[in-house]
């Protein structure tokens, strides 16, 4: 046995100095063998399986999107979750009376950042959201105005959709730079153009004559918001790619067991005679094919005569397994996007308050991810540059030595929306509670919330000097002390006819729920 062993050993020894056929032959997921045999994918880059299988995907995502319930849902998750009701910045700036009227003519201009003028710039980014989870990837075009349009900051955006940027237009420019997949790229691989349509390929409703077929846009002009998940890729994919198959293939299974229940479901009963006789009560003629239909009514009472016998439908049943088929397939698909469960079912039927804070904690760590690597970076960024740039160059901006250190007045900080959750009231205590302790700052608690802290403070001070001049008096007033334990600045003296004041401890009965009556003392 031990000569065995030795033998064995010896063998392993020399099959790990046998180079890299060894190597690979211990790798599974590289094994040609019967089970793999059939798995020999070809090995290509992100950018040829686009270029190649993109407008279909494309349209099959947009399709799905429309006529698919989940994927309509999941997509308004998607989106409401990304950006909310909107990721807005926070300026840096030292002054805070420059600071105040920067943010000020911000705020007015988004009103008026669309250039179709259907929503304001954070319901572009709502649209922006949309596109990304559809189509994978979004363009913004800035649109320089003319000082006689009217606008406080004359500039604004326009959304275009994938199909607009050509997935088949792949050659060499006239001056020589290289175009693909709509994109033109210099010599040394930096985006220099892109190469739009004149219109949608997909509207019919559009008749214009396109000549030439495509427009070449400087690439300062245009933002492309995309999620790139491989080094070098130059287009997006949908987001809802990975659940399409399964998405589709669902759909029509259920569309096929409704139609069957539905089917079997008209058929009441089934008459079976011996010989041909006086028709049924209610029987009406005979169609083409030879079938007749006998209709019932309530109360009717229908006598049978001799060798007549009347069959009633029982359809069957879809079965015991049909919920854990559909459970297991829909968990698969909301894992595929990316979304918990419940935001792509509305079912919360299995869900309690520990799973649901797990889960959506999960899922706005990646959401997180999306806010600042993309939306952020890719899309608020350079707007809020360009759009500070336009209002100096306008007038609408007076900020001196912008031209000389353009970077100390661009400085900003992109807060995204607040995260609202099952139970807010231990997220406060908590939050509250590390103020205190001095883990956080009150500034990034009220960030949190998804909300500028200088514009919460201006608001704080105009409540309190208003609840001051009328005279009104609230358990927890702007300025004093807030939170979980906060205690008088004094104890009341007893003999001065002053009202008892109170600690939150002191105020809690033994079970910490309970309050004693006003005026009660710790004697009684």
């Amino acid at each position: 046995m031990a000569l065995f062993d030795r033998f064995r050993r010896g063998s392993i020894a020399g099959g790990a100095t046998g180079g890299p056929e060894a190597v690979r032959a211990r790798l599974e997921g590289a094994m040609s063998r019967r089970r793999l045999r059939g798995w020999n994918p070809p090995l290509e880059n992100i950018n040829a399986l686009v270029a190649s299988g993109g407008p279909r995907l494309l349209a099959r995502a947009r399709e799905l999107v429309v006529t698919n319930g989940y994927a309509a849902n999941a997509c308004e998750a998607f989106a409401s979750n990304l950006v909310g009701d909107g990721i807005k910045p926070s300026s840096l700036i030292e002054e805070a009376e420059v600071r105040d009227r920067v943010q000020r003519l911000w705020l007015a201009w988004t009103d008026e950042a669309d250039a179709e003028g259907l929503t304001d710039f954070y319901g572009l980014q709502a649209m922006v959201a949309r596109e990304m989870f559809v189509a994978g990837e979004c363009f913004v075009r800035l649109r320089p105005r003319r000082s006689e349009d009217g606008l406080l900051v004359p500039l604004q955006l326009q959304l275009l959709q994938s199909e607009m940027l050509p997935f088949e237009k792949t050659e060499v420019a006239a001056n020589g730079n290289r175009i693909r997949c709509g994109i033109e790229f210099d010599g040394i691989g930096r985006r220099v153009a892109y190469h739009f349509r004149r219109r949608h390929p997909g509207d019919s409703t559009d008749q214009r004559v396109a000549v030439p077929e495509t427009v070449r846009v400087p690439a300062g002009e245009v933002l492309h918001i995309y999620r790139p998940i491989d080094a070098g890729q130059i287009r997006g994919l949908p987001h809802v790619a990975p659940a399409m198959v399964r998405l589709f293939l669902l759909d029509q299974y259920d569309d096929a067991e409704l139609d069957r229940k539905k089917t079997a479901a008209m058929f009441a009963g089934f008459i079976t005679k011996t010989a041909a006789e006086e028709p049924m009560m209610g029987e009406s003629a005979a169609d083409p094919d030879g079938a007749a239909i006998a209709s019932l009514e309530p109360g009717t009472m229908q006598v049978l005569l001799p060798g007549e016998d009347v069959r009633f439908s029982s359809p069957a049943d879809v079965g015991g397994g049909y919920e854990a088929f559909q459970y297991r397939t829909l968990l698969a698909v909301s894992a595929s996007l990316g979304l918990p469960y419940h935001l792509v079912t509305g079912d919360v039927r299995q869900a309690n308050y520990s799973s649901l804070r797990a889960e959506l904690v999960e899922f706005r760590r990646r959401v997180q991810q999306l806010q600042h690597g993309v939306i952020a970076h890719q899309l608020c960024r350079p707007i809020w540059a360009r759009w500070m740039e336009t209002a100096v160059l306008a007038g609408a901006l007076d900020l001196p030595g912008y031209t000389s250190v353009p970077a100390r007045f661009r400085a900003v900080q992109w807060i995204p929306p607040r995260w609202d959750w099952v139970d807010p009231l231990k997220d406060i205590q908590a939050q509250v509670l590390a103020m205190e302790a001095g883990i956080t700052s009150r500034r990034k608690v009220v960030e949190a919330t998804g909300y500028d802290v200088e514009e919460v403070d201006r608001e704080n001070a105009v409540d309190a000097a208003r609840a001051a001049d009328l005279g009104l008096r609230y358990r927890t007033s702007p300025g004093e002390t807030q939170g979980a334990r906060a205690t008088p600045s004094r104890r009341p003296d007893p003999g001065d006819g002053s009202e008892a004041v109170n600690t939150p401890e002191e105020s809690r009965g033994r079970d910490g729920n309970a309050t004693r009556r006003s005026g009660q003392t710790e004697q009684e």
